[in-house]
């Protein structure tokens, strides 16, 4: 069978701003959400999360293509840590043709859709604002490491991008998300790196700082 750009098992929930709402919530109607998720996590992982940093955007969650045993992921890795790196930039290639066809299937405005992405899913959207720098208008890594080191300047013009880091994350040191946060500055996205403390899971306060850095940068 043929593989098209829409074969991702995917979730779209349509922009719904509430009758009366929220300036914010108005506001975030225009954007698309492309929610990524972690190892092990499928389509519907983060749709609750997506509701409560963004009510009223559309949301577009697809689930990773490889199985790591039967844990979907994105893009395959040798080791904890250790990228498939061919593998991993053909899979971000594959995503950003699936999230185009999406916007025309679906009519979404392909130029205000925002990454919001967990671990694995924050990678390849790391990846994504590397390789496909026009595709985002903007994204929230949470748990994110270098996904590989550009061999060509990358241009990320004012993007705004929020790095969410563990200090005391068993999986990614330090250096690593402040790399990658230099990473990024360098390449001119408007980067916000906060430190939780916390490891590699999510601490409740974080949603709440992700939500209002959404709504003063990217809605």
């Amino acid at each position: 069978m043929a593989v098209t750009p829409l074969d991702f098992v995917h979730q779209f929930v349509p922009a719904a701003p509430p009758a009366g709402g929220a300036a914010a919530a108005v506001a975030a109607a225009g954007t698309t959400l492309l929610l990524l998720h972690g190892t092990g996590g499928d389509e519907n992982d983060l749709l609750p999360l997506g509701r409560a940093v963004a009510p009223g955007a559309a949301l577009l969650s697809p689930r990773g293509k490889v199985l790591e045993g039967s844990a979907p992921r994105f893009f395959r890795r040798l080791a904890e840590g250790v990228f498939d790196v061919p593998d991993l930039l053909a899979r971000t290639h594959e995503l950003a043709a699936f999230v185009g066809a999406a916007a025309a299937h679906y009519g979404f405005d392909a130029r205000r859709v925002v990454a919001l992405g967990f671990s694995n899913g924050a990678n390849i959207a790391a990846s994504a604002l590397l390789l496909h720098p026009q595709l985002l208008a903007g994204a929230v890594l949470l748990r994110a490491m270098v996904p590989f080191e550009p061999t060509a300047p990358v241009t990320l013009p004012g993007t705004p991008v929020y790095l969410g880091a563990g200090r005391f994350d068993p999986i990614i040191p330090p250096e690593n998300s402040a790399r990658l946060a230099a990473l990024l500055e360098q390449s001119g996205a408007r980067t916000t790196l906060a430190w939780q403390p916390t490891g590699h899971q999510l601490a409740q306060p974080e949603l709440a700082q992700v939500r209002d850095w959404m709504a003063a940068n990217v809605l």
